[in-house]
């Protein structure tokens, strides 16, 4: 209570009386990477709550290509140079990003809410809040999936991430750890009828062409594991259905599983055509909406997000129900 208490007046000092409610109001909403779905899900999520106030902007940006922890820093202090009034961000890397940008952003008075990917506990007190998925019991999910499709007495299975230092996504393998392992320990060895294959997890920094080859060498050896992937990776490539096809019978059989993360419609068209096993879904779309109203609260009449953590549902695709079991904006 007396944190909050503090943040309450931190946020009162930063934003003061001289708010003028008939400015534009400027949110950005920052990806990891911003020629993705996901994220761009989650801008429309904050357009859609901007279309209910006239003196709301929304403003996309993020690494153009991959999960460029430095780009993301970069633009981020040009934001808040710019003098934006909120931000929604997706964390990269906590800590350079909070000594790159987010310092100066609360010198600014600029209140933070993160989304997707929240900075780590050390650094919350450069957020206001966190909404999206609990990316912990995410990835417990995702391991709870790819024990059904066990077939050896000792399993092996490979975990695709993204970049190292990536919080939410270390929470996923965290996650997958303990379901498969029972325990979140780094590189299990094996325990409980599971074991990690060797050079796992494999490491993408979000580049497409690097998630698709990783995926491809490693089910293309004569057992492969369970792939696992805690984010799109491989399936956001526009390669993949065709690179994938000729795999569709040992996926159909169950000698070759995939079990993904996320459920865009590029990774649907894939599922439904039998080249992924099963994939898990997050809500991008109520995370932008959902942070943007939050951070207007916030800027229009000083008041502080009643919780820390917002956390969102997740929903669960196959190949039977790919056209049904969500809708993305």
């Amino acid at each position: 209570m007396k944190i909050q208490k503090q943040l309450k007046l931190t946020v009162v000092a930063m934003l003061g009386l001289a708010f003028n409610a008939t400015a534009q109001i400027k949110i950005a909403v920052v990806g990891k990477t911003k020629n993705d779905t996901f994220y761009e899900q989650s801008f429309h999520g904050c357009q859609a709550f901007a279309k209910q106030h006239k003196d709301l902007t929304c403003i996309y940006e993020g690494a153009d290509d991959y999960q460029d922890v430095r780009t993301q820093v970069l633009i981020v202090r040009e934001l808040v140079q710019q003098d934006i009034d909120g931000l929604l961000i997706s964390t990269t890397d906590s800590r350079y990003l909070v000594e790159g940008a987010l310092k100066e952003a609360k010198e600014k008075g600029i209140p933070v809410i993160t989304f997707d990917s929240d900075l780590l506990t050390q650094h919350h007190q450069y957020r206001l809040a966190y909404v999206g998925t609990n990316n912990f019991d995410f990835g417990k999910a995702l391991g709870e999936v790819a024990k059904k499709y066990k077939t050896e007495p000792s399993q092996a299975v490979c975990i695709q991430s993204g970049h190292q230092t990536t919080p939410n996504l270390n929470e996923r393998i965290r996650g997958v750890r303990y379901a498969l392992f029972g325990s979140d320990q780094v590189r299990f060895s094996a325990s409980h009828g599971w074991y990690e294959y060797e050079r796992c997890p494999l490491y993408t920094m979000g580049r497409r062409e690097d998630a698709l080859n990783q995926l491809l060498n490693i089910i293309k050896q004569p057992k492969p594991p369970i792939f696992l992937a805690v984010a799109g990776f491989a399936q956001f490539n526009g390669d993949y259905i065709e690179a994938l096809t000729p795999f569709k019978e040992q996926i159909a059989n169950g000698t070759l599983s995939i079990v993904s993360a996320d459920t865009e419609n590029v990774q649907l068209q894939a599922l439904a055509q039998g080249l992924s096993t099963e994939n898990i879904g997050q809500n991008p779309f109520a995370m932008g909406k959902l942070g943007a109203s939050l951070l207007f609260d916030v800027i229009t009449k000083a008041t502080l997000p009643t919780q820390s953590q917002y956390f969102l549902d997740y929903h669960y695709c196959n190949k039977g129900n790919a056209t049904t079991c969500t809708t993305n904006h």
